[in-house]
Parts: C-alpha cells; sequence; structure tokens
C-alpha cells in the first residue's frame, strides 16, 4: 500500500504501463545492497533512492577528499574529511523519507561479505579494485545473489548482469583474478569526470529493470561505452562450464597492499640524502600544478606514460617516487621493480604528506 505522498512521489511511474502500481510495488518490496558510495555509488544511490527501492544498504569505509569532487556529485565541499556512508545516508534520507537504509561503515570482506550479502535480493557493485569483485562476485554466486556490475577506466565504462537466474557469473567473463603486478591501475590513473555518472546510471537501470521483472536484462552482455567516441559496444558471452564451481570464498589480496617487499625510503632518509648533496633521482607523480607545491627537487612524473613503456628511467643512479600520500608512488615503485626489473627505484613512504609533517 502506498500513501499519498508516495503516490504523488511515483506518479510518473505509475503512469506508464509497464511499471504501474503493481511495478512500483515491487520497486518497494526490493531490496538492494550497493557496495562503494564513491564514483559509481553516488548515481546509483541516488537513482535507487528517488525510484523507490525500498530498502537499500550503502556499504563503506572511506572519507570524502577533495579529490573526489570532480565525479562524485553526491557530495560537497564541506563533507571534506566526513564518513561517505554517513553523508549519503543523510542525504539519501532527505531525497526520500520513505526508503529504509541500512549502512554499513567497513570494508566488505571474506570475514563479512557472506553475512551481509544474505539480507537483500540485489547486490550492485561500485568497487575500483580486483581483489574486492572477485570476492562480490563469489559471494553472489554462493547466496545466490544477482549481480549488477559496473567499472571505469580513463574514458571508457562497463555494465553488466551476473548471475541472474543462473545465468553467467563475473568469472564467466573473467575466470581469474590478475596478479598484483599486472593490474597497476588501483590507484586512480585518472577517469573523466562525467563517466562514472553515465555507468552508475546504467547500473540503477538494470536494476529497477530487475525488480520490475523486464526482459533485456544485461545477463550474459557486456555493454562498453567511451565517452570520447560516445560509442556502445555489446559483447554476449555465455556461461563458462570450464569454471570450477564456487562453494566457498578463496583468499582475496589487496592488489595495492604493501605485503610484498618494495624498495621504501622514509622522509628522514631522503632528508639526508638531499642535505649531504647525494647524486639521486626524485620523481613526483602528482599532478601539474600540484607537484609544483611543495616540491623537493622532483621531476614530473606521467604515470600513464610509465605503465605505458613510454618511458625510460635510469636503472644506476637511486631514484626516488613521490606522491601525495605514498599510494601512487608505492604502485609505481611495484610495477617498476616486479614488472620491469628496476632495483633502484624508491617509494617515498607516506608521500608528500608525510614529507611535511616533518616540517622539511
Amino acid at each position: 500500500m502506498f500513501t499519498d505522498n508516495e503516490l504523488k512521489r511515483y506518479n510518473r511511474h505509475i503512469i506508464l504501463p509497464e511499471v504501474g502500481l503493481s511495478g512500483q510495488e515491487n520497486l518497494k518490496k526490493s531490496k538492494g545492497l550497493v557496495i562503494g558510495a564513491g564514483g559509481l555509488g553516488c548515481p546509483v544511490l541516488q537513482y535507487l533512492t528517488a525510484a523507490g527501492i525500498g530498502t537499500i544498504g550503502i556499504l563503506e569505509f572511506d572519507t570524502v577528499s577533495e579529490s573526489n569532487l570532480q565525479r562524485q556529485i553526491l557530495y560537497s565541499t564541506a563533507d571534506i574529511g566526513k564518513k561517505k556512508v554517513q553523508v549519503a545516508h543523510q542525504k539519501m534520507s532527505e531525497l526520500n523519507p520513505h526508503i529504509k537504509f541500512q549502512i554499513y561503515d567497513t570494508k566488505i570482506t571474506k570475514e563479512n561479505a557472506l553475512k551481509i550479502i544474505e539480507n537483500y535480493k540485489i547486490i550492485v557493485d561500485c568497487t575500483d579494485n580486483f581483489p574486492t569483485r572477485y570476492l562480490i562476485s563469489d559471494a553472489c554466486v554462493i547466496l545466490n545473489k544477482t549481480l549488477v556490475y559496473g567499472a571505469l577506466y580513463k574514458f571508457d565504462g562497463q555494465v553488466s548482469v551476473f548471475n541472474y537466474k543462473n545465468g553467467p557469473t563475473y568469472r564467466c567473463l573473467f575466470p581469474d583474478q590478475p596478479a598484483q603486478n599486472e593490474t597497476p591501475n588501483c590507484s586512480q590513473i585518472g577517469v573523466i569526470g562525467v563517466l562514472p555518472g553515465i555507468i552508475g546510471t546504467l547500473q540503477a537501470n538494470e536494476v529497477i529493470k530487475i525488480c520490475l521483472e523486464k526482459e533485456q536484462i544485461l545477463s550474459g552482455v557486456l555493454l562498453q561505452f567511451n565517452a570520447l567516441s560516445m560509442r556502445f559496444d555489446k559483447i554476449n558471452f555465455n556461461k563458462n562450464t570450464s569454471v570450477s564451481p564456487i562453494e566457498k570464498l578463496g583468499n582475496y589480496e589487496e592488489t595495492c597492499t604493501t605485503e610484498q617487499k618494495v624498495n621504501n625510503i622514509s622522509p628522514e632518509e631522503l632528508k639526508k640524502l638531499i642535505d649531504n648533496k647525494q647524486d639521486i633521482i626524485i620523481y613526483d607523480t602528482r599532478l601539474p600544478g600540484i607537484s609544483n607545491l611543495h616540491n623537493i627537487g622532483g621531476k614530473r612524473l606521467d604515470i600513464e606514460k610509465v605503465l605505458d613503456n613510454k618511458i625510460t628511467l635510469s636503472k644506476d643512479k637511486k631514484t626516488i617516487i613521490v606522491c601525495d600520500r605514498g599510494n601512487d608512488s608505492l604502485l609505481i615503485t611495484k610495477y617498476l621493480q616486479m614488472k620491469l626489473g628496476y632495483t633502484n627505484i624508491y617509494n617515498l613512504t607516506g608521500g608528500m604528506e608525510s614529507w611535511i609533517k616533518k616540517g622539511y
């Protein structure tokens, strides 16, 4: 049953013959979990909330940073430093007070995935790294949950629906998780700001179609979009019978962890090298303009050119890679060491943020 306010709110849905009161009732009865409240999660949450999905789970552990605001338009400058899950919950509650929200201020892990996911009908993957995608996919297969997938890279986006009515899964398309040194793009290679809005909206559209029990769901179809060419392509794929059945969760290593040995150098150690006028090379991976702030003599290094093997670095001199907080530089250092065989590359731990805190 709907209140008078709900009937007014959802009027443009209800007057559609393809939706009607019964369809809107389906939306109200549905339960969806949005994992990640970043670039993809923001439009997904906004449109599912506005559409009247009755129960929405929001799982996110991160805080709002200034670099998020270029694409995560749910947040504002005043939200910087706040927990995304709390801000999203507040703003979505204001958008539609008829929705029941469950918030999870945590990372999704092997330990909590099954317990959280089992409470929802549809899972929306709005994450940005391979280990988490495989974890979510495997949990959905074990629990027989439909998974709506989205991914971004620079100007390209993908959308698909996995495990829908026993249809193909994520592993049918991508059977194995890439090795750590094969995915050097987990840390902001870059994405055009509007792309998450486009792809996230397409994800929300699939969720709504599933709730309305419509045909032509993107099950067995990978929809690809390029924001430069404005071209959409569809790749059809079938259930891969060679993929082993998923009966329990496996191991999902974080692509950007520091578990593998990487050459690191502390701010104190680097300061000594500079003071002693050691013959070293410093590369700064921060964006142009930002790299001029608190510069410690580093040359600007374009991450994309490194990953595309368009730059050859010295293999003789001690070379320090610097970024904002040590994340990008760690990734590049790992890639250069483990993929290209550099042994003279060092990551500045904590990045320029740590350097500045030391008062250097």
